[in-house]
């Protein structure tokens, strides 16, 4: 079941509580190993990308009680054991590469497939990752089908504190960085930290292990580890991006869907970024909700001559992850929009299939497209690319538009978001999985 049918035209209004966070789910699995003491994590949500990493945990002798109905996942990696040259890590989820701290603070050793890869948004380079191991005194190696990490530590065989300084911001070298400082013994600090909410919520787990993190939400991270950590039971937050999606699924069709947020704080320049197209989000009482006076409309910019511009970039700019969905606004909107990826060189080549659905979208490079939004559509079959959100962005244009739509190659959403279809149907959309033909 890859392809999903789409009847629109239909005002979606509800409510919905959104599921965890994966950008927040995945890492602090992957912290869970650090620990030889029991864990419980609560709102584990079902997608392919949990499932994956607690085959892994099973492969190599943790103990796995998981419940999705409830959410409740216990781990308890007491009798865990790993092989280099038996086990490998899985080459289609980016989140793999957070793995190999923990397996070479227990280990002293981890394997990482050449092709470990995540969604197909540009070249997403390895080589901060191992730059990053490698300041911890670890040695990488290749082989022809992979890459060999290896502990050799200091005189007690341990990883060994540091500072670093990245060139860019990444949430997963951030990661990555903050899982080996755990484990070495003394004081890391790291500049030019990711600092998304994602993030955020990784580091307040590790805290609750027992690891010492200051400047949590900074650009700058100061992590005192090698100390044994214990076990700890741990409530998931609401998933801003899932939370962002159904407001904007509310709006581009003319409905009122009011969705479940613990974290209002996290919304301002989002907020912001839906007002651009004629939206004003209300936070009240731990409740979202997305009001439109009218038809979307572009806001004119008080500088003459210049186009209304979204700008997508590390937190806090306006989250490159969510920037699909605010194209599907401009195509609906009726004036003319910039939108601009500052990190990703691939991303934005799906919006040629916007056309097929008789929009006006101009990729100018590889990072800016402008809409000109508000022309007729009609429905549509389009395909798209392996990328989460930008299959959800192609379903909610065809959510607006009056007809059947098929959007192909949608699965990637089941890598993050659990139970999707069924909370669109739950708001009055009719749409259903089908196979491809």
């Amino acid at each position: 079941m890859s392809n999903l049918i789409v009847h629109g035209g239909l005002p979606l209004r509800g409510e919905i509580t959104p599921s965890a966070n994966k950008n927040a789910v995945l890492p602090i699995l992957c912290a869970t190993l650090l620990t030889d003491q029991p864990v419980r994590l609560i709102g584990v949500p079902e997608i392919t990308d949990v499932k994956k990493i607690l085959e892994i945990f099973r492969m190599l002798g943790s103990d796995v009680a998981v419940d999705f109905t409830t959410g409740v996942l216990d781990l308890h990696h007491h009798a865990t054991a790993f092989d280099p040259a038996v086990h490998k890590l899985p080459v289609e989820m980016r989140s793999s590469i957070m793995l190999v701290p923990p397996l070479l603070a227990r280990f002293g050793v981890a394997r990482l497939e050449n092709d470990v890869k995540g969604c197909t948004l540009g070249v997403r380079e390895i080589d901060p990752h191992v730059e990053v191991f490698e300041r911890f005194g670890a040695r990488v190696t290749r082989t022809d089908d992979s890459l060999i990490v290896r502990n050799d530590g200091g005189k007690d065989g341990r990883m060994a504190a540091n500072d670093h300084w990245l060139d860019y911001a990444s949430v997963t070298t951030t990661e990555n960085f903050a899982l080996c400082a755990a484990a070495a013994p003394g004081t890391s600090t790291l500049v030019n930290a990711a600092s998304e909410p994602h993030v955020q919520e990784f580091c307040r787990f590790l805290a609750l292990l027992g690891v010492r993190i200051e400047g949590i939400g900074t650009s700058r991270l100061a992590v005192t580890g090698g100390e044994k950590l214990g076990g700890a039971e741990f409530r998931f937050s609401e998933d801003f991006h899932e939370i962002a999606t159904f407001l904007a699924l509310g709006a581009v069709t003319g409905g009122d869907i009011v969705v479940r947020n613990s974290a209002p704080e996290q919304f301002p320049l989002i907020d912001r970024t839906f007002a651009k197209f004629g939206v004003n989000v209300v936070h009240r009482d731990g409740w979202s909700r997305a009001v439109s006076d009218g038809p979307l409309r572009v806001r004119r910019p008080f500088t003459q001559n210049i186009l209304t511009k979204v700008e997508a970039a590390p937190w806090p700019y306006l989250p490159v992850d969510l920037l699909p969905i605010f194209v599907a606004l401009g195509v609906k909107a009726e004036g003319s929009a910039m939108f601009w990826n500052k990190v990703y060189d691939g991303a934005m080549g799906w919006t040629s299939e916007l056309s097929k659905f008789g929009a006006h979208v101009f990729l100018s490079d590889p990072h800016r497209l402008v809409t000109f939004g508000g022309l007729p559509l009609a429905p549509a079959r389009v395909e798209s690319p392996y990328i989460i959100r930008v299959a959800i962005a192609l379903l909610m244009v065809a959510a607006s538009i009056e007809g059947r739509s098929e959007i192909m190659n949608a699965v990637p959403i089941r890598r993050a978001h659990p139970r999707f279809v069924e909370n669109l149907r739950s708001v009055g959309a009719q749409v259903e999985w089908t196979s491809s033909e």
